[in-house]
């Protein structure tokens, strides 16, 4: 009998490419989007990615914190900042990549979650720890793909490769820079609140094996604190701004997924 996760899963993704290909073709053609059709499409998208979540994270022994599970749900949460940002920035061809990255998060999680870390209980204030963390991680995978999208753009511009599609349907590079600054303000923000619960909310520090993840966290915190001052003291920007960003989040999700992915995938903790 086909399970009721595996139905929602499969209409999100033909949602989710259905939104992709409408969205592509209307950019490539230089029509304008019905935004209420694309708007409909991906938020049943992003519902039906939601119910698939709640089967999984929601079990009757607990909340389900499985590294898949996490993928998945920060994968959701970035396309839909992705889609609230292009309601007021020109952008909306980011969501060509939110997209993608979104079904992906959904096979992996629903494909590989494991009900293996559950939190049976906790506290107002580690509820607020975890929102806030992975909308932080959520925003800054945002700000990170907006960096590559940046990387590539000034390469083809510097190469006065201006034909090729892809470059002709982004905003100017100062544009796409303005918005990326904008994400990296919500991002840290989001972030500095975040470790601010952690410290004040998680007992037993290293024997919930976090001393990675917060290691991570905190010198993460401290590239793109130093970003932020480098561009509105400095002036930073352009290539440093985009090495900056990649690898702020590189160590953030290396703290993050790839110590829970070594700990449950690997050493079965």
């Amino acid at each position: 009998m086909i399970s009721l996760p595996l139905v929602y899963t499969v209409l999100a993704l033909v949602a989710y490419v259905t939104a992709f290909w409408y969205l592509l073709s209307h950019l490539i053609s230089k029509n304008d989007t019905n935004q209420w059709f694309f708007g409909v499409v991906l938020g049943l998208g992003l519902v039906l990615h939601g119910a698939v979540l709640y089967n999984d994270m929601l079990t009757p022994a607990g909340i389900n914190y499985d590294v898949f599970n996490l993928v998945s749900f920060t994968s959701g949460l970035m396309l839909l900042l992705s889609a609230l940002f292009s309601t007021y920035r020109p952008v909306s061809a980011m969501n060509l990549l939110g997209i993608p990255v979104a079904a992906t998060g959904l096979i992996l999680g629903f494909a590989f979650s494991k009900n293996k870390q559950l939190i049976e209980s906790s506290s107002i204030y580690l509820d607020i720890h975890i929102i806030l963390s992975l909308s932080a991680y959520a925003i800054l995978l945002m700000a990170t793909i907006q960096a590559v999208i940046l990387w590539f753009q000034n390469r083809e511009l510097k190469n006065k490769q201006k034909r090729r599609i892809w470059v002709s349907l982004l905003p100017s590079f100062q544009a796409m820079e303005t918005l990326l600054f904008d994400m990296l303000i919500a991002g840290f923000a989001l972030l500095t609140v975040a470790l601010g619960f952690g410290f004040f909310t998680i007992e037993n520090f290293f024997g919930q094996h976090l001393a990675h993840k917060t290691a991570f966290s905190i010198v993460s915190w401290f590239i793109y604190g130093s970003l932020l001052i480098g561009h509105y003291k400095f002036g930073w920007r352009g290539q440093k701004a985009i090495r900056f960003t990649i690898m702020g989040f590189f160590l953030l999700a290396l703290g993050f997924i790839g110590s829970k992915f070594v700990l449950e995938m690997i050493l079965g903790r």
